[in-house]
């Protein structure tokens, strides 16, 4: 079984009462642009949770990546996550709606709507979702478009954790090594050569 959008690979969850840091901008305007830079594949490389149940659950998270698909007329990013979990890989598809004056990405989950803030580092190669909630629920996420960051791309990382006021001490990182998805990918990959509709599945 899947794990609920907020404990997954973009782990978003309600901006009850959200503060803007002095720090940084967290409502740039999301544009086709923007759109199109976060499209493609991107793994899951750390994160930091201060709300408990969501560090747990992030923790459980051994490796995982995804493919965004944008479209600019509906507003919606299509999502395709595969999770290494538990040793198992478990493969998902839904549909993130994009929020683009607030620059927020949002699903609907659970009977909740869930927000994440989209940030965009000076690395095209990178991206971030924050969360700017009070100091008990805050959190922040990174991606690359490698299984692995660059020291430089985990310094820009840092540097807005800092920002928010997190410690360095407090990421949990995903380890590549560990990922089970390939298999599953590539059978998706080939099924979508012949037409067919890749399944929710757990391997």
């Amino acid at each position: 079984m899947a794990l609920p959008w907020a404990l997954a690979v973009l782990s978003l969850f309600p901006l009850l009462d959200a503060h803007s840091p002095t720090c940084t901008n967290f409502s740039v305007p999301i544009t086709n642009a923007t759109l199109d830079q976060v499209s493609g594949k991107w793994f899951y490389i750390a994160s930091v949770f201060h709300l408990p149940e969501y560090k747990e659950s992030t923790k459980k998270i051994q490796a995982a990546f995804f493919y965004f698909a944008p479209n600019h007329e509906e507003d919606t990013l299509l999502l395709r996550e595969y999770t290494t979990i538990g040793n198992q890989c478990i493969y998902n598809s839904s549909s993130v709606k994009v929020d683009r004056e607030n620059g927020t990405l949002a699903k609907f989950a659970e009977g909740k709507v869930h927000f994440g803030y989209l940030l965009l580092p000076k690395d095209p190669k990178t991206f971030m979702l924050a969360f700017p909630e009070d100091k008990q629920n805050m959190g922040l996420s990174f991606y690359a478009d490698k299984p692995e960051a660059t020291k430089e791309q985990m310094e820009q990382f840092y540097e807005h954790l800092a920002c928010m006021g997190m410690d360095k001490s407090e990421v949990i990182y995903s380890d590549e090594k560990k990922d089970l998805c390939e298999p599953l990918e590539k059978q998706h990959e080939e099924e979508r050569k012949k037409g067919e509709r890749p399944k929710a599945d757990t391997v």
